[in-house]
């Protein structure tokens, strides 16, 4: 079958390699010239681990361009564009509209469009009524992807949401030969209306972000009584209702989707007239926030006076296996630390390219050295932070450097250990 993507970041330029991967004629449609350039070469424009070697695997059905007239003669049609977070803190459907715009010319009744893109509930509809008079039909499949996993869970989804219109049952076989080889292998497959469909996606990542922030919050306490946050995670995480996953306390999550999308939630509710019903997410996100500060805190705590002092900074993804610093916690520890007067020598394994083009923008890149290796940010260093939980910082050898104080902001090192080599720790709801 012949399918294009329409919008290849991330999630579009992933999804369009793992079709292909299952057998498909791929056509992905973007606006950015040099993106597209550099996904015909097969060069990945963003680090994700094993996209590279798909997309190199699969480029002989993989075409990529700025022309929509290319998608022409596609059955299927992905919008995977990007919904930004506007100033309100609703989503930016700016890209959606234009998108289904741009599609609209290409459409007859053999077209199905399938929308992927995370979108405030009632988009779909409204996107139904803008294709309708074409002849094509729309369907609702809503992504899961977790950067740093996102070829498998392209590849091997752990379940698959279609949301479709009243009395168009028979899209569901349509999708269904697009992921056949997935459908093959008895991957849980729910059909359910448009509305729904589109509550999936921000209903799990809201409640997420919630079991981060609880277990945060949790953090904030076990600091004041002198308690230990990992092991009531471990505790609680006993029972089976609540699971020990997603209970890692620290300085919070980020990227492009959690904050963005329970925040673009709030804002839809709060249209609905059913603000109430989501209004604890408002402390959801107030504690994520809180949590960035914390380590200026303990810092300030064991050092007094930020100013001039050097800091060595482990981490500026918002997560390991990933380059993205979009909302990034530990990103912006660092720019705090430069406005406090600090001096940062900062250390990522992916992200070191797009921090250095915030920092450009940010004005702060004096304050804030970026260094080619993990040793080299410990240099002249009073103090430690580790802000993303690499494996490579997993696994330092703390007696290998000199010791000093060392500040756990993903509560990932081995405690013991790094007190053993004779450095002062502290971690986030644990000493």
């Amino acid at each position: 079958m012949k399918i294009s993507v329409i919008g290849c970041g991330y999630l579009g330029a992933v999804h369009a390699a793992g079709m292909a991967e299952i057998g498909h004629e791929v056509v992905g449609i973007d606006v950015d010239a040099d993106k597209v350039a550099r996904l015909n070469r097969a060069e990945a424009p963003f680090y994700e681990p094993g996209f590279d070697e798909l997309l190199a695997k699969n480029a002989s059905g993989l075409h990529f361009s700025t022309d929509m007239a290319d998608l022409a003669s596609a059955q299927v049609h992905f919008l995977t564009v990007g919904t930004p977070q506007s100033p309100s803190g609703a989503a930016d459907m700016t890209y959606v509209n234009q998108a289904t715009e741009a599609l609209l010319p290409y459409l007859s009744e053999d077209s199905l469009v399938v929308g992927k893109s995370t979108v405030p509930v009632g988009t779909a509809k409204r996107l139904w009524e803008m294709i309708e008079p074409t002849g094509a039909k729309l369907m609702w499949n809503p992504e899961f992807l977790r950067e740093g996993f996102a070829v498998q869970d392209t590849l091997a989804p752990d379940r698959l949401v279609y949301g479709i219109n009243e009395g168009d049952d028979d899209l569901v076989g349509v999708l269904d030969q697009v992921y056949k080889p997935i459908i093959e292998r008895e991957t849980p497959r729910l059909v359910m209306d448009f509305a729904t469909a589109e509550l999936v996606k921000v209903a799990a990542n809201s409640f997420l972000a919630t079991k981060i922030s609880f277990i945060n919050a949790m953090a904030e306490i076990s600091d004041q009584v002198g308690a230990d946050v990992t092991m009531l995670a471990d505790a609680i995480g006993h029972d089976s209702r609540i699971g020990r996953k997603f209970l890692n306390a620290g300085i919070g999550f980020g990227g492009g989707c959690l904050p963005k999308d329970i925040r673009g939630f709030v804002q839809r509710a709060h249209e609905l007239g059913v603000g109430n019903a989501v209004a604890f997410l408002g402390d959801v996100d107030e504690i994520n926030m809180r949590r960035r500060t914390r380590v200026l805190d303990v810092l300030s705590e064991e050092l007094g006076d930020l100013s001039g002092v050097t800091v060595a900074l482990w981490g500026l993804a918002f997560k390991p296996d990933s380059d993205d610093i979009r909302d990034s916690p530990a990103l912006d520890i660092a720019e705090n630390l430069a406005r406090a007067g600090a001096h940062v020598r900062a250390y990522d394994p992916e992200a070191m390219g797009p921090a250095r083009a915030r920092l450009t923008q940010s004005g702060l890149g004096d304050n804030i050295t970026l260094v080619e290796g993990a040793t080299d940010a410990l240099e002249g260093a009073r103090a430690l932070v580790v802000a993303t939980e690499w494996k490579a910082f997993r696994e330092f050898d703390p007696a290998g450097a000199q010791p000093s104080l060392v500040v756990d902001g993903r509560n990932c090192l081995d405690r013991d250990s790094w007190k053993a080599a004779g450095w002062r720790y502290r971690g986030m709801g644990r000493s």
